[in-house]
C-alpha cells in the first residue's frame, strides 16, 4: 500500500495523498452525527445555516462533528447526537436510535456520518447553536414537508439530502 502524505494542513482541514489520490480530512475527527428529530406533534425539526463553501443557506438535519472539542472527546456517538440536538435545536431527546453509518463523500474524505432518529423530544431552550453558529430552527409538519422543502428551494436555499435519507431509513 502506498504511503500517506500530508500535502497541506490548517486548523480545520488536512489535504492528504495516498498513491495518486488526493483527499481531505478533519485533523481532529473522521466522524460526525446527524439527527432526524421528530416532535410528539409529528413535526420534523430542521436547521438552517449559511454554508460558506456553497454560498447559500442550507436546510439540514441537526448535525455535528464527533470529538472536535476537548471537553467532548470520549463521548459516545449517541451522546454526541443528543448534545448536538440540544445545542442546535433546544430539544432533549428521550430516545435516540441509530439508523446507519455511511461515508459522507467516499471519493473526497474518510469521514463517516452516523445517522440517528431522536424521539420523545422535550423543549428546553430555543436552540441556535453555540458561539459562532447562526442556526435557525424550523418545525415542519411531516405531512407538509415535501411542499415546504420545494418552497425553500424556490427561495434559493439548498436542501441537504440527509433529510430524505433519514426519513426513508426511519420508515417515514
Amino acid at each position: 500500500m502506498p504511503a500517506l502524505e500530508t500535502l497541506f494542513e490548517t486548523r480545520w482541514l488536512t489535504l492528504q495523498r495516498i498513491g495518486h489520490w488526493d483527499f481531505v480530512r478533519r485533523p481532529h475527527s473522521d466522524s460526525c452525527v446527524g439527527i432526524l428529530a421528530i416532535t410528539p406533534e409529528k413535526e420534523i425539526v430542521l436547521v438552517e445555516q449559511f454554508r460558506i463553501p456553497v454560498q447559500r443557506h442550507v436546510i439540514e438535519i441537526p448535525a455535528g462533528i464527533v470529538g472536535d472539542e476537548d471537553e467532548h472527546r470520549g463521548e459516545s456517538l449517541a451522546e454526541t447526537a443528543g448534545r448536538e440536538l440540544l445545542e442546535e435545536t433546544g430539544y432533549r431527546a428521550g430516545r435516540i436510535e441509530k439508523l446507519m453509518d455511511t461515508p459522507t463523500s467516499a471519493g473526497l474524505t474518510p469521514e463517516f456520518i452516523h445517522l440517528f432518529h431522536a424521539t420523545d423530544l422535550v423543549k428546553e431552550h430555543e436552540g441556535g447553536g453555540v458561539a459562532g453558529e447562526d442556526i435557525v430552527v424550523h418545525h415542519v409538519p411531516l405531512a407538509d414537508l415535501r411542499g415546504w422543502l420545494r418552497d425553500q428551494q424556490a427561495a434559493g436555499k439548498f436542501v441537504d439530502f440527509k433529510i430524505h435519507a433519514c426519513l426513508w431509513l426511519a420508515g417515514l
